[in-house]
């Protein structure tokens, strides 16, 4: 691996850049949809427990997985043990498909930026905007293409001229911009015609658990989605963390930079909620409150910003400012895992790996965009969607690869060799680790066991 100027200088630049790998789109558009959906209380207090228990455990094994072995995604598998060194092929095909389409998305992204920072939100808010942009030809190509050029030239700067230093600075603009966003959405309310709503109702909605005709079946479906929803915001079973831990120093605390990573993602994806749910209840109802994904990122929101009149145009501008730099942070890590695999597989220098890297996935992006167009058809999925080119790559990464990753890696740690690689990686330091025994037997039985059903729900087999 790379020494000196590609190396995260301390505990603190690590931490950024891992954060702002976990803090991307899904906790934007995807968990305040989760606890609209799942009685409010009840996911966000699911989640949370999770979170300290099933999110910890893989996220600490993946970064001692990196920081012990000192190598790649593609080859930190093998040196645990060589009979498992095929995970780490996977490891490093997950990011590798997930980049293009990632950029894709990116690029609509700072399309909407520069839509509000000109003043045109009249033109957001038309019903048929956002589907006339995606199967258009020239101007999804185009925004494609420079988002991956900035994260191509981050990445190819390294890691403390690169990934360090851009963390340094977006991630403190992009916690101020959501907090301050955050707050404003607090304060608003509407009138319309027949009723008053305020931020605060919404925050009330978001808050307090709704349990009323909750069946132990909707419960396990509220587990289902709090598991989901974290397992693919942390960063894990991409090859992300293995990489990044592999440039953590030695004498950092792994257990408490994972805690603080965990912290930030998650406050990030809370503040999400008071940014969404809120405004979407206060101007379009709890009717609004049912869109997720794009539609709601691209669709429902600048509805909610024409309904604030002028100030709209301020706070839509800073919103999908905020969500750019969440989704560059994201895609900087992504490319990163993919780069670092190359340069161990080939001998190739960072630049070369970087540039060459880029213009496969404009390749493979220009066939993601040609595929809302030229290329449009459609496919049913095992797990009921109907895709096409885009939902194809995302499914493939996100329910059959990233599983099977992580499944993996928890077998290989938990029966393979023995928690006590992971351990004793987290404590040779003197660090005390409180809970050896509990990460053993989650390590072992629990986590393997509810991401199996997490992929058997993910493929379709396990209908909910």
């Amino acid at each position: 691996m790379e020494k000196k100027n590609n190396s995260f200088s301390g505990t603190v630049g690590f931490i950024l850049a891992a954060a702002g790998s976990a803090i991307g789109l899904g906790n934007i558009w995807r968990f305040p949809y989760y606890a609209a959906k799942n009685g409010g209380g009840v996911f966000l207090a699911t989640y949370l427990f999770l979170l300290l228990t099933f999110g910890i455990t893989l996220l600490i094994t993946e970064i001692s997985i990196g920081r012990k072995t000192k190598h790649s995604p593609l080859k930190a598998y093998g040196v645990i043990h060589p009979r498992w060194r095929w995970i780490g092929i996977f490891s490093t095909l997950v990011p590798f498909i997930i980049l293009p389409y990632y950029c894709v998305i990116g690029g609509w992204v700072l399309k909407y930026f520069t839509v509000f920072l000109c003043g045109n939100l009249e033109h957001a808010v038309d019903p048929g905007y956002f589907g006339a942009y995606i199967t258009g030809m020239a101007q999804p190509l185009a925004f494609m293409a420079v988002y991956i050029f900035l994260t191509a030239f981050v990445i190819y700067r390294g890691i403390n001229e690169g990934i360090e230093k851009m963390s340094r600075i977006l991630m403190p603009i992009l916690l101020l911009l959501v907090i301050a966003i955050a707050i404003f959405c607090l304060t608003i309310s509407h009138n319309d015609g027949t009723v008053t709503r305020t931020g605060l109702e919404g925050l009330w909605i978001y808050l307090v658990p709704d349990i009323s005709g909750m069946t132990v079946g909707d419960f396990f479906s509220v587990i289902l989605d709090a598991m989901g929803q974290l397992f693919f915001s942390i960063s894990v079973a991409m090859g992300i963390m293995i990489a990044y831990g592999a440039y953590f120093d030695d004498c950092g605390n792994i257990f408490k930079s994972a805690t603080q990573i965990e912290f930030f993602d998650t406050f990030v994806a809370f503040l999400a909620g008071v940014m969404i749910i809120l405004p979407v209840y206060v101007f379009l109802g709890k009717e609004g409150m049912s869109a997720s994904g794009p539609s709601l990122l691209f669709v429902s929101m600048p509805k909610v910003f024409n309904a604030m009149g002028a100030v709209g145009h301020v706070v839509g501008a800073a919103f999908f400012l905020m969500v750019f730099f969440a989704a560059l942070t994201s895609s900087i890590s992504i490319m990163e895992a993919v780069i670092s695999s190359l340069m161990e597989a080939f001998s190739w220098s960072r630049e070369k790996a970087t540039i060459i890297e880029g213009i496969i996935a404009v390749a493979i992006g220009v066939l993601v965009c040609l595929g809302y167009n030229v290329l449009y058809f459609e496919m049913p999925l095992p797990n009921g969607a109907t895709g096409q080119i885009l939902d194809l790559f995302d499914f493939f990464s996100n329910n059959i690869f990233m599983p099977v990753v992580a499944i993996a890696t928890c077998l290989l740690i938990g029966w393979g060799v023995t928690p006590a690689v992971v351990i004793e990686e987290m404590t040779k330091n003197g660090e005390e680790f409180r809970f050896k025994g509990i990460y053993s037997v989650m390590i072992r039985f629990i986590v393997p066991l509810l991401l199996l059903i997490l992929f058997l729900q993910s493929v379709g087999i396990l209908k909910v």
